[in-house]
């Protein structure tokens, strides 16, 4: 048998992988919402190769010449606000969105650290993200009204190849998902923030029964909430939550009360854990949705945002940021992150 190479290794482990940048994979017009995420697949090791180290690039020197920086104003299907509760939604605006794919928003509870996914051109595919040097993590901090100039987060060695995304931060800990060597498949990660950088990543996988897809942690890290396609839903991706009993993540139950036949994903539980938001399609596109928690109960969701609107996140004053994909003739242009402030 030939030996692969490290590169070779990993465009096979990405072949089944393309979830995890979130929606910025294909640039068709989606018709479902993509396929869940699943995780703690067996160990491959790869082979041995000679590494040579990718240099990182920024964002503005990886943009195509050709790409087309949208705006509302240009914007066939802007988003649809659905509540009273908020402003109408807003691009976040520069320096944080680009004419590339900025996506998978997470915001701090202060609302003072904003991590996203980018990828430079959603028209290539992501193997050659892979190889890039910018695709991946990157974060920005605000001063005063502003958003600072973002910067890579690395959490991978610097001769080893890796794709990163699906970003969680609580504290000083960052759950991340990752297609990487040493592993087949997509698989959960941890990292510790120390002296001013993401380090000591390490592997966190779920048992593999449960197939955890994107997640969200209540405040005090005893509940996590996910997306699967696993056995004993209702319909295709359903939400799921697994509780932590003496130390270890018990059997996930089906969140029923926000769950349908068709697909709910891409959780996000508020500080006080009275609110769960969640994607699910409407009319043909991603849109987001609010399940407010009575009498410990889950109520009916109510729709917030719609049209091309995903992966919801609240700071603790309740405003609430999501990517929005902008769509043109059936194909994806870019996607920019938006915020939509809380009256």
């Amino acid at each position: 048998m030939k030996q692969m190479t490290k590169t070779i290794f990993l465009l096979a482990v990405l072949a089944a992988a393309t979830v995890l940048a979130g929606c910025t994979q294909s640039t068709q017009a989606p018709t479902a919402t993509p396929q869940p995420l699943i995780t703690a697949t067996p160990t491959v090791q790869p082979p041995a190769a000679t590494a040579t180290p990718i240099p990182l690039k920024t964002r503005a020197e990886t943009i195509p010449s050709d790409a087309v920086k949208m705006t509302p104003e240009t914007d066939s299907y802007p988003p649809v606000l659905h509540s009273s509760e908020w402003n109408q939604p807003e691009p976040v605006g520069a320096p944080v969105n680009t004419a590339g794919a900025e996506d998978s928003p997470f915001i701090t509870p202060d609302g003072n650290t904003l991590y996203f996914f980018f990828t430079p051109d959603v028209r290539v595919p992501v193997e050659k993200q892979l190889l890039d040097g910018v695709t991946g993590t990157w974060v920005s901090t605000k001063h005063g009204t502003a958003w600072t100039e973002p910067r890579r987060v690395v959490l991978q060695d610097a001769d080893k190849l890796s794709l990163d995304g699906c970003e969680f931060v609580q504290g000083n800990t960052m759950w991340f998902c990752s297609a990487r060597e040493g592993y087949a498949g997509i698989h959960w990660f941890t990292a510790e923030y120390k002296n001013g950088e993401w380090t000591n990543w390490t592997n966190a996988d779920f048992k593999p029964e449960y197939e955890v897809g994107e997640l969200h942690f209540n405040a005090d890290g005893n509940e996590v909430y996910f997306h699967s396609a696993r056995p004993g839903g209702k319909g295709q991706l359903d939400v799921w939550v697994s509780r932590k009993v003496n130390g270890e993540w018990a059997e996930p139950q089906n969140v029923e009360a926000v769950n349908t036949a068709e697909n709910e994903g891409w959780p996000f539980v508020s500080q006080d854990g009275n609110e769960l938001w969640f994607l699910r399609t409407y009319n043909g596109s991603p849109a987001l949705f609010r399940s407010k928690k009575v009498n410990e109960t889950w109520a009916e969701p109510e729709l917030i945002v719609s049209s091309f609107a995903g992966e919801p996140t609240l700071d603790n004053a309740g405003n609430l940021y999501f990517v929005h994909h902008f769509y043109k003739d059936a194909k994806m242009i870019e996607a920019d992150l938006y915020m939509a402030r809380k009256k």
